[in-house]
């Protein structure tokens, strides 16, 4: 009799172990994940507006300052969706497009300039890889609703 409760006593520490390391995975995997991947959006937004008029220059069509306060609003707008799961679907979706437009407009030509091509192959896969997650939380948030 003693043993077989020696054996539910380590049962239910065992249990209890495990739950609550799952609980701390649970934490990892959602609230800490969405942090680490939205709150960088939110700063590089912030950075649009603290700096428009030096990165003006770098927007290859008409309406330059437009585009970076544009981008702006859209990198802090999706990082808030995420953040709060307010309309996080769409805002996954809407930083997956913003970075097709990256991929697209700015690092794919630049792979065809010798003196910009390290910095446009980075700028390619960094972008790919959170292009990736964007499309991760967009799944992930979509299941939620």
């Amino acid at each position: 009799m003693a043993s077989q409760v020696r054996n539910f006593d380590a049962a239910v520490s065992s249990t209890s172990s495990r739950s609550s390391q799952s609980r701390v995975l649970d934490v990892l995997t959602t609230t800490v994940a969405r942090g680490a991947f939205a709150l960088p959006f939110a700063v590089f937004g912030l950075f649009h507006f603290l700096n428009a008029g030096a990165m003006a220059g770098m927007v290859p069509i008409p309406g330059g300052v437009f585009w970076i306060y544009f981008t702006g609003a859209a990198l802090i707008a999706g990082s808030l969706g995420i953040l709060t799961g307010k309309l996080g679907r769409l805002a996954a979706l809407g930083l997956a497009a913003l970075l097709v437009t990256f991929i697209v407009g700015v690092h794919l030509p630049g792979l065809s300039n010798p003196q910009m091509q390290q910095m446009a192959m980075m700028g390619l896969l960094k972008d790919v890889s959170l292009l990736g997650g964007a499309l991760t939380w967009a799944g992930l948030l979509g299941k939620r609703s």
